[in-house]
């Protein structure tokens, strides 16, 4: 089949008379042309977004994630600060914006989710497959990272934060708090001389994360048990993203209005918060000034790569999906430009709002920034619930800072889930399915929940960071290529070309072309 050849109830190409395609009419307001009925430009059996805003803010609330927030920051300032952003925008440039538009329009056009899509070539239905592989993977520990933000968040509703001293049952001799008024007898040193020893303190927040929150067990077969209070707070999750998902894109396409947009006023709130404090400055300088030395380093090159594949969110099937509930003349070659933008400014944005904070702390404890930086979860449930203990109202910081964090994780939920459910809708086909499209988004939530109950035990955490380093990583590199191959080169690449001109009016800019032919496959590769 090829891909200019549409399914019953779509739209086709502007007809120029006798069933034979005329000249591209130029698209309208809404993605109407001229003489064309509205309804055409829709598709009924499927459904579409209620308005191109919905899919521009769940695009957005898809791409930018915790990994905007947990992942870049520390990338930045482990190659080479300001440094690193040269090779990140060169990657950005050349890949990531290129294959963010081939998704969206691979999608758009054919009005498919990531395995329909490949009726285009169905020798290559195995990235459809892939794609949908990665978005299992993702989506079942990616809901318990959001399930532990939902406990900090409930337990950050008291008047001091329960990480805040060294007083409590789960801490040890070795636990120094930043604001104890007396040290521990065993740690007969001051803070800054803890900090730079051997010894190394532990914080407080550190063994509530470890000790009491995760119960942490000694090794990775060590399952243990069901660390209930997760458990019950995943649950919380997965009942959300599919109370949010029930009806489809036209329920979530409603959620979004605040799931992608209350983050960045959350993410203001704290950079104004965090400027105004002591050492604020130092951090920001860590985290910015440029290291020309590891320019050079070809690991910086190789993390510039991963973090744009990883933050766009190419090849994870979202994008197909999310575009295939577009009209038909929708200019997805606009929305692709400002979908990615916006999320790679969010994560030079939060990077501020990080290393303002760990700035801060840094210079109260008197030790050099790097002693307090971290990434993944020891950013997210350890160096910066830390700093918020040392704000005025930490609990109003602290519940601000987790309420961000699930909003942002389930933005990004919310497309991996409807990512299968639409796979798994399209490839059956048929009426009742269809209308029974509910019942299929309650059985993966459901299927999703039971498979992340193991990352839920005193062995979780081992689980989860395992499957976040090699779930979406080098797998996503041969996706993209594949795909990149397979339209170009064996659908063809002046066939994509003019079904992308029937479809926006205009054929893509040579710039796309030349990096989808040539550039960006090389850079994959």
């Amino acid at each position: 089949m090829k891909l200019g050849t549409r399914r019953a109830g779509q739209p086709g190409p502007p007809d120029g008379g006798h069933g034979q395609p005329g000249p591209p009419r130029p698209p309208q307001q809404n993605g109407a042309v001229p003489g064309e009925r509205g309804k055409q430009d829709k598709s009924v059996k499927r459904g579409n977004w209620g308005n191109q805003i919905e899919f521009v803010l769940t695009s957005v609330g898809y791409a930018v994630g915790l990994g905007n927030v947990w992942r870049f920051p520390y990338l930045c300032y482990r190659n080479g600060g300001g440094a690193f952003m040269f090779p990140y925008f060169i990657m950005l440039v050349f890949c990531g914006i290129p294959l963010f538009f081939m998704e969206l329009s691979f999608g758009q056009f054919a009005s498919q989710g990531c395995l329909g899509v490949w009726r285009v070539s169905p020798m290559f239905k195995g990235v459809g497959y892939g794609m949908m592989v990665v978005s299992t993977y993702i989506g079942i520990y990616y809901n318990v990272v959001i399930c532990i933000a939902f406990y900090y968040f409930f337990v950050s509703m008291t008047r001091v934060l329960p990480w805040t001293y060294c007083s409590n049952a789960w801490n040890t001799h070795d636990c120094v708090g930043v604001l104890d008024g007396n040290l521990s007898s065993h740690a007969a040193l001051n803070i800054t001389r803890l900090l730079n020893a051997t010894q190394k303190r532990t914080s407080p927040s550190e063994e509530y994360w470890r000790r009491y929150v995760l119960d942490l067990s000694d090794d990775i077969g060590n399952l243990g048990e069901v660390r209930l209070p997760l458990l019950g707070c995943l649950g919380v999750s997965w009942v959300v993203v599919f109370l949010c998902l029930i009806k489809g894109v036209k329920s979530s396409g409603k959620v979004v209005y605040f799931t992608a947009t209350f983050p960045y006023l959350v993410l203001t709130i704290l950079f104004v918060r965090g400027i105004t404090l002591e050492g604020a400055l130092t951090g920001i300088m860590y985290y910015l000034t440029p290291q020309w030395d590891k320019i050079l380093n070809a690991k910086v090159w190789g993390d510039a790569a991963s973090q744009i594949f990883y933050s766009l969110g190419c090849a994870w099937g979202g994008l197909i999906t999310m575009a295939s509930y577009n009209k038909f003349h929708n200019n997805c070659y606009r929305d692709s430009i400002i979908i990615s933008i916006t999320n790679c400014a969010t994560s030079v944005y939060a990077g501020f709002v990080i290393f303002s904070i760990l700035g801060f702390m840094a210079n109260h404890l008197g030790v050099d920034v790097s002693k307090v930086a971290d990434h993944g979860p020891g950013l997210a449930f350890v160096a910066y619930p830390e700093a918020l203990t040392l704000l005025p109202i930490s609990p109003l910081w602290s519940i601000l800072f987790f309420f961000m964090l699930i909003l942002l994780g389930l933005g990004t939920q919310f497309c991996l889930l409807e990512t299968l459910v639409t796979a798994i809708v399209d490839e059956v086909g048929n009426e009742w399915i269809i209308r029974r499209k509910t019942f299929v988004t309650l059985a993966v939530a459901v299927a999703g929940f039971l498979l992340g109950i193991p990352l839920t035990t005193q062995a979780g955490i081992y689980w989860l960071l395992l499957m976040d380093n090699y779930a979406a990583s080098f797998s996503l590199v041969i996706i993209s290529c594949i795909m990149c191959v397979a339209i170009m080169y064996i659908y063809g690449h002046h066939n994509y070309f003019k079904d992308i001109e029937m479809m926006l009016g205009f054929p893509p800019p040579l710039f796309f072309q030349i990096c989808w032919r040539f550039i960006s496959p090389a850079i994959i590769f």
